[in-house]
């Protein structure tokens, strides 16, 4: 213990004679740290305000009945050789409703389901809304509102309107704010709308809404899934789709592998959905990773550098203190410990300097117009950050400090006191 004080004695000795060389290095490894902190903060801020995007717009697992291609040819059905061969060109889908069978009661089996916060049915169509003499090309869903609210918590991406005068109306449509803005609409105007059947009909604006994505803003509307029915001219019990929110979202893959097998549909998860998106969370994590990496090992070598710069200007110094009876795990010791007098110091105002910076980029106003639904640009604030950020310095000062304190414990008194 009385040995490793007069080490750390002699290191802050040696530090404070030569401030300038010990706040640069200091400087090293705070900027390391902090841009480290800074640049996982906000990439990880983007990838959760992109995750969070992705299930607001998808359902967590959606149920539906894909038209298929892959049957048998009317050649293959009349039998024929075992070892004939049969070639069909440009086989067409054949025409079925994409209706789900008994899908009334799927759903009432599936609101029971454990870890199912909601099902609620759907009815989708295309369709044109109608301005003029132009038409827009979208979708119409038909829903039970207030499930659907639960799904994807449409009431607070209202922008104008009530979820509840969908209810009171019969003929009520809730539009896409890109929608209505397109077609020059707001509450209370009726608008045209054709089906694919030829149907023309009047419906009344009862809201808008923004999800924050062109291709639903844009395109989508809904409407309540009687009066879709009663569009289309199809039964009560009539739906296209199943969507299910889950309590949690990560039980979604293997959810929609049991129930497609239980149920013979199609159930796809949102991370099927949202491919492209996980895949840009993937990418932005590992150059977030490179980026912060590289700025600890520069850092690093910063530290190493000096060190070794230090070792020169005292190898006489070194000499005489292995001369009065200094061993060379004292030498280690000595410089070991400004190292991570250094890096500690470096550290902890990395840290501070790290979570300032995030906090100004988290209160910056994010840009208008962009169609996202955000008003300051996302960062994650996380303490594992933090901690990792004061370990990898911790880490990255103690192998940069080692080496050259290994030098030095290595000189011969000798050699250096002779000249």
């Amino acid at each position: 213990m009385r040995n490793l004080r007069l080490a750390l004695d002699i290191a802050l000795t040696h530090l404070l004679a030569k401030k300038r060389q010990t706040i640069i290095a200091m400087l090293g490894v705070t900027f390391g740290i902090s841009m480290f902190i800074v640049m996982i903060s906000f990439m990880q801020g983007v990838n959760q305000f992109t995750l969070d995007l992705a299930l607001d717009g998808s359902p967590h697992v959606r149920i539906y009945n894909p038209i298929k291609n892959d049957r048998k040819s009317i050649i293959e059905q009349q039998g024929g050789p075992a070892d004939a061969m049969y070639i069909v060109h440009h086989q067409k889908p054949k025409s079925e409703l994409p209706k789900i069978k008994n899908g009334m009661r799927i759903l009432r089996e599936l609101e029971q389901w454990p870890g199912v916060q909601q099902a609620a049915p759907n009815l989708s169509t295309q369709v044109f809304y109608n301005s003029g003499s132009v038409q827009f090309a979208g979708s119409m869903i038909g829903c039970d509102i207030l499930k659907e609210n639960v799904m994807y918590d449409l009431e607070n991406k209202l922008e104008t309107g009530a979820l509840e005068d969908l209810l009171t109306n019969p003929d009520g449509i809730l539009l896409g704010n890109e929608l209505a803005e397109k077609m020059n609409v707001k509450v209370g105007d009726r608008i045209s709308i054709s089906t694919p059947q030829g149907t023309i009909l009047l419906m009344r604006v009862v809201g808008t809404f923004s999800f924050g994505f062109s291709a639903v803003d844009g395109m989508r509307s809904y409407a309540t899934l009687a009066s879709v029915q009663k569009i289309l001219q199809k039964d009560p019990q009539y739906i296209t789709d199943i969507v299910i929110r889950l309590e949690d979202y990560t039980q979604a893959k293997t959810l929609s592998k049991t129930l497609s097998q239980i149920y013979g549909y199609t159930a796809e998860d949102w991370e099927t959905t949202n491919a492209a998106i996980l895949a840009g969370e993937v990418i932005r994590n590992v150059m977030t990773f490179v980026v912060s990496l590289a700025m600890l090992v520069v850092a690093g070598f910063g530290i190493y550098n000096i060190m070794n710069m230090s070792i020169l200007n005292k190898l006489k110094d070194i000499a005489i203190l292995k001369a009065t009876g200094f061993e060379s795990g004292n030498i280690v010791s000595i410089f070991l410990l400004q190292s991570l007098i250094i890096g500690v110091l470096g550290g902890v105002l990395g840290v501070l300097t790290g979570g300032f910076f995030s906090y100004l980029i988290s209160i910056t106003p994010f840009p208008s117009g962009t169609g996202f639904n955000i008003e300051t640009f996302p960062v994650l604030f996380e303490v594992k950050y933090y901690i990792t950020g004061i370990v990898f310095g911790f880490l990255t000062t103690l192998f940069a400090g080692w080496f050259p304190a290994r030098r030095a414990s290595r000189v011969d008194p000798v050699d250096i006191i002779r000249g």
